[in-house]
């Protein structure tokens, strides 16, 4: 793959320019090569680029953009039927001045941490553990935020026995009813019931390499073409990208990234991202509740009908 070619080579580059001074003449003529290189493999992504940028460990996680983005964050815990779930970070904050709920699910920073978190595969007692905070939202009318980054919901013999299923369409009902104002924000991979359970919402940002799907290329290729047809083809067949759901109305804004993809947030990302959140949370908590359930019950009636 033409992208996994060149970022071996950026990486190299990039070591290469930090071991020297930067007034050398190398150092300058790294720099532009940097750019040049940058520009060529970034500029034209295609689909699956863009899944591969959406799961590289590079990447930003949940726990970052909450800690650049809510102050005062108090993190709970458990679903009170059976356990707490490390895939899932949900907790109360402040949003600029506005208290808010954040249910956000959460890879990890490193091989530990994934494992700690199941690698942001949530089970029946993460998703149990977003509802009972959102509720709990609902009847404080705090606003809520969820932040989306999962290959898809665990499945394994556990989670079916504990009622996986069950857990994400709960999830699916209750928060379309919800009376308070929802926003999701889906940072890097949103797959199946997994990302599903977490995106009924009033309005979807999606980072700019983000990918939404029913399933991932992989299964899609091994469930209807046998692993016949390569997953770069039948990632541009899906339709996942930002720019594709936004086509399809779908998604209702694009967050833009730098080049390469986002892999951390600055105080300028973080603050101009913020102002965008509260604008946005503002504006629903002017609308009454019934317009508000309405507008969001019209909204996935739309999306119903495109899918």
């Amino acid at each position: 793959m033409i992208l996994e070619e060149n970022e071996k080579k950026i990486s190299i580059l990039e070591e290469e320019l930090l071991s020297l001074d930067p007034s050398d003449i190398r150092a300058k003529e790294l720099k532009n090569e940097l750019k040049a290189l940058k520009q060529e493999t970034y500029s034209n992504l295609s689909a699956w680029d863009r899944v591969l940028i959406a799961r590289s460990e590079k990447r930003i996680k949940s726990k970052a953009l909450i800690d650049k983005l809510i102050t005062d964050f108090i993190e709970l815990h458990g679903d009170q039927y059976y356990s707490d779930d490390p895939s899932i970070i949900a907790g109360l904050g402040f949003l600029g001045e506005m208290p808010i709920t954040v249910l956000a699910q959460a890879k990890g920073e490193n091989l530990n941490d994934n494992l700690k978190r199941n690698f942001g595969m949530t089970s029946p007692e993460g998703f149990r553990k977003t509802l009972r905070l959102a509720k709990e939202a609902e009847k404080f009318k705090r606003p809520i935020l969820t932040i989306v980054d999962t290959s898809g919901a665990y499945p394994g013999k556990g989670a079916e026995e504990r009622g996986q299923a069950r857990a994400i369409a709960q999830n699916l009902y209750e928060f379309s009813k919800l009376k308070t104002p929802v926003i999701c924000i889906i940072l890097s991979e949103g797959g199946s019931g997994g990302a599903l359970a977490l995106t009924v919402s009033d309005y979807i940002y999606m980072f700019e390499n983000a990918v939404y799907s029913v399933l991932s290329p992989e299964g899609f290729t091994s469930i209807l073409f046998k692993d016949k047809v390569p997953v770069f083809e039948v990632a541009e067949v899906m339709k996942l990208t930002s720019r594709d759901l936004m086509d399809y109305g779908i998604a209702d804004e694009i967050i833009e990234e730098p080049l390469g993809g986002i892999r951390y947030v600055s105080d300028k990302f973080s603050e101009e991202l913020k102002e965008r959140l509260i604008a946005k949370f503002n504006e629903l908590l002017a609308k009454d509740t019934d317009e508000l359930l309405e507008n969001r019950y019209q909204k996935f009636r739309k999306i119903g009908s495109v899918l």
